[in-house]
């Protein structure tokens, strides 16, 4: 007689393992939605992931996926706590909890990721704990369903013929798996009940009126005629939709004009602390800059421009009074994000704003809404911190920030660059007249010209559009007479000092990428 105890399906066991991972990371998501959204335990640690991952691999991604970088890594932190879920539920018994020393595990690596995080305090460490007691409790009971105690050997019994023990209880497994469902559900539920700033953020900006510009304030009129006429061209002016984004943020922050605070103190005479309605009862202009994202390749397209509306910064530092020594304001972002940018390129006259507005609307929730940084001439890792709501004075010997710590250059200006926009790449093009036009950019310099190369031949100086301001990219062209074959364009720029863009390729860390751009096309034979 077979007197071995019997054997779970192996779904089962896989389903109790998921299904307790589900509710650690449920209902740690709903606790955080009572203590901060970023205490969640699969934001902070997927927050950590960014955090920690070395500069190569950020910029590799960012180079594979673009913006599409958070969202895979989310899809494959998922992924991976899904297989972790199956393995718990197969290794789980209830004399061999090694199962629930998995959840254990995790759950540390998740308590450590949320209190560690910039704005932090060890609330956020509850999310994870309770989630993982949860967790260990549900894993237990539904293990114990499915491998039941063995029965009490009775007087005839021995070591070599045990009494059997009675088989998984089904109906009790069952009935567990359900509510573990319906916690995972309930929880899911609460948490995004709780979490709805993102949503009470954007009902507020569909509603918002921007700050009224008087003319005096108003940017100047773009020229006709300032984007080459020929299909497949950029735009001057880029869409809020189109615009770049690239941060830290896996999750968009919900702040409202009605918490926005911005505290201004450090190596100032005065601290001075400003909410949405003294900052936007003073006088605002529109500007438009360009902003160049550090991790842009070669040709790459993290770099847009915008009408921006917003109040001068330096006029706002100066109601502070930084003190003669200090050099850096390093800002915070709500969700710790920090940048330290050189005091004096907020001082120096150019048009360095605290902006509301983006082409004309309230900024969008995920480039900054309700208040940003926008700083002509630095890359955005140095200066365009959005969601900003601290600015310390200080000096770079005594403090740093968050890309400056991980190997990036400290003052983050942006380099001379060029882009050959159309035609598109490995585009079959007939021959003849072909028109050839991109963009190029040395913000705080300008642009004086632009050659293009084909093949090993010599530079051809293209036509540039008229310059709109030294803040923003330039618009330029050339027809060039194709002839069948297999030709490669390249681009360089010189700006406003005489200074040749370089042909030596470097990649953007940690001060930015460096190169011709060059594109490859076929021209049909005759």
């Amino acid at each position: 007689m077979d007197t071995t105890q019997p054997r779970p399906r192996v779904t089962a066991q896989i389903s109790a393992g998921i299904l307790s991972t589900g509710i650690a990371l449920a209902v740690g998501h709903a606790i955080a939605g009572l203590i901060a959204p970023g205490s969640s335990p699969f934001l902070a640690v997927a927050d950590s992931v960014v955090d920690r991952a070395p500069a190569a691999v950020r910029e590799a991604t960012i180079d594979a996926l673009g913006t599409a970088d958070k969202p895979a890594l989310l899809i494959s932190l998922a992924g991976i706590l899904a297989v972790l879920g199956v393995v718990v539920g197969l290794l789980e018994r209830p004399r061999r909890p090694i199962g629930s020393l998995i959840i254990v595990a995790l759950g540390l690596t998740g308590t450590l990721a949320a209190v560690t995080r910039p704005t932090a305090g060890p609330a956020w460490a509850l999310p994870t704990l309770v989630g993982t007691v949860l967790a260990v409790v549900a894993l237990r009971l539904m293990i114990g369903a499915l491998f039941p105690a063995p029965a009490s050997p009775s007087g005839t019994a021995d070591a070599e013929h045990p009494v059997p023990g009675p088989g998984p209880d089904r109906r009790r497994f069952l009935v567990l798996a359900g509510s573990a469902v319906a916690v995972i559900a309930a929880a899911g539920a609460t948490g995004v009940a709780l979490t709805r700033r993102a949503a009470d953020a954007l009902a507020e900006r569909t509603g918002l009126q921007l700050p009224r510009v008087l003319s005096r304030n108003a940017a100047p009129p773009v020229p006709e005629g300032i984007v080459p006429d020929a299909p497949g061209v950029t735009p001057f002016v880029t869409s809020n939709e189109e615009f770049y984004r690239i941060d830290t943020a896996l999750r968009v922050p919900a702040l409202t004009t009605a918490d926005w605070r911005l505290r201004i103190h450090g190596m100032v005479e005065r601290e001075i602390e400003l909410d949405w309605q003294s900052l936007t009862s003073r006088e605002f202009l529109d500007r438009i800059v360009t902003l160049t994202c550090v991790s842009n390749e070669v040709g790459g397209n993290l770099a847009g421009n915008a009408t921006w509306t917003g109040f001068p910064i330096a006029e706002l530092l100066a109601e502070a009074g930084p003190l003669p020594e200090a050099d850096m304001l390093l800002s915070t972002s709500v969700d710790g994000w920090t940048a330290g940018t050189p005091l004096e390129a907020l001082t120096d006259g150019r048009d360095a704003l605290l902006a509301v507005g983006m082409n004309g609307e309230p900024l969008p929730l995920e480039h900054g809404y309700p208040v940003r940084q926008v700083v002509p001439g630095l890359y955005g890792y140095v200066s365009a911190t959005k969601w900003v709501v601290d600015w310390e004075v200080t000096r770079f010997d005594r403090a740093s920030a968050y890309w400056t710590d991980r190997g990036w250059g400290e003052r983050g200006p942006i380099l001379t660059a060029s882009r050959i926009d159309r035609p598109a790449p490995l585009a079959q093009l007939e021959p003849g007249p072909v028109v050839v036009a991109g963009t190029a950019w040395a913000q705080r310099r300008g642009i004086d010209r632009v050659e293009v190369q084909v093949d090993d031949g010599p530079w051809n100086e293209a036509t540039l559009a008229e310059e709109y301001s030294i803040d923003t990219w330039r618009m330029w062209s050339w027809t060039w007479d194709a002839e069948p074959g297999l030709h490669t364009l390249s681009v360089r720029a010189t700006d406003s000092t005489g200074e040749v863009q370089t042909e030596t390729r470097q990649p953007p860390i940690p001060t930015g990428a460096t190169g011709w751009h060059n594109r490859t096309f076929r021209v049909s034979g005759t």
